[in-house]
């Protein structure tokens, strides 16, 4: 359920913008989700029409961008994926590495008019 107390938060950063910016209606919201994050889209899109009844979000289409985890290995050097279920480098096979990216959650951009 603590989805929607992100897409209150989505909404927050939404009002700030038209008082900020002066724009009265937001077309389209395009959300970045880390593959880490906790954040279930499916629950995002359910709660967010809740989230933005009465303000300028309301009716906006959310894009959702899954981004994926990317990791470091601290013993061979490698960049990149990782097997979720084994928590190890796929190059080497050391489980001394490090999450680069992956827990991201925020808006890229607004659509407004």
């Amino acid at each position: 359920m603590h989805e929607l107390a992100l897409a209150k938060g989505i909404i927050d950063i939404v009002n700030s913008e038209a008082r900020e910016k002066g724009f009265k209606r937001v077309l389209e919201i395009a959300l970045c989700i880390g593959e880490y994050s906790g954040v279930a889209p499916e629950c995002i899109r359910e709660f967010f029409p809740i989230a933005a009844a009465g303000t300028p979000a309301e009716g906006a289409v959310l894009k959702l961008e899954r981004l994926p985890a990317r990791f470091s290995c601290r013993d061979c050097g490698y960049e990149g994926g990782a097997d979720r279920k084994r928590a190890c480098c796929p190059q080497c096979g050391s489980t001394a590495i490090k999450m680069l990216s992956g827990r991201e959650f925020y808006v890229e951009k607004l659509k407004v008019e």
